[in-house]
């Protein structure tokens, strides 16, 4: 399951180049994936609520080109990977008017209590997760 999301790009996030500052790009991953899961039937809010948090372990980003202020961005939000623990969310951010690839990334995540202790993803979103995976693997 792709998630697609769009996004446009506010003058506070550009640099003084003009162009969206390197630092924005895991907050546009941070709102797609938000809204994957919100997709999915989980709002993250209501699972912090339940004490299950899903901090950052990992996160890669490969710059294409420099996305500008006012475009409209779309990103796609993809589970990749899941374990009983963990999961992981591809993303792909092209320029919604032409379809220019900009950036693609990844992150990886941990299902915690919120002690931060390991625990195993909550039965109803692992169901979701695996269901998200096997449609994908049908396409």
């Amino acid at each position: 399951m792709i998630h697609r999301h769009r996004i446009r790009v506010r003058y506070g996030e550009t640099d003084k180049m003009g162009v969206v500052h390197h630092s924005v790009y895991p907050l546009y991953f941070e709102e797609a994936r938000t809204e994957l899961m919100r997709a999915l039937g989980f709002a993250y809010s209501q699972l912090e609520r339940e004490g299950t948090l899903f901090p950052l372990t990992d996160i890669g980003i490969q710059f294409k080109r420099g996305a500008r202020y006012d475009d409209v961005l779309e990103l796609q939000a993809r589970l990749t990977e899941l374990g009983p623990v963990r999961f992981r969310v591809d993303y792909r951010m092209t320029l919604l008017e032409t379809g220019e690839l900009l950036a693609t990334g990844f992150t990886r995540h941990a299902s915690t209590n919120v002690e931060l202790r390991p625990r195993r993803l909550p039965a109803q979103v692992r169901t979701a997760f695996s269901e998200a995976l096997e449609e994908d693997s049908r396409e």
